[in-house]
């Protein structure tokens, strides 16, 4: 949780961010669902290219054992 939180804590400083939370699956403690909001799926990229968020997914990923999936979602 706490590479989790530095994570949110960098994404509030960048272009583009609007809002995020992290979801804990009720059946399952160790499953979350981090979303994001962000003004267009450029600035999301942008941020998904940064090497500040390269360095703490990267330690997240070793944690899990296996990388993070991620996706683009469009309201509606």
């Amino acid at each position: 949780m706490p590479l989790l939180i530095d994570l949110r804590s960098r994404a509030t400083t960048q272009p583009g961010y609007i809002s995020g939370e992290t979801l804990r699956n009720v059946n399952d403690p160790q499953d979350y669902v981090v979303i994001s909001t962000w003004q267009s799926a450029e600035a999301w990229k942008e941020w998904e290219a940064s090497q500040g968020r390269a360095e703490i997914q990267a330690k997240i990923d070793a944690l899990l054992g296996e990388k993070a999936v991620y996706g683009i979602y469009y309201y509606g």
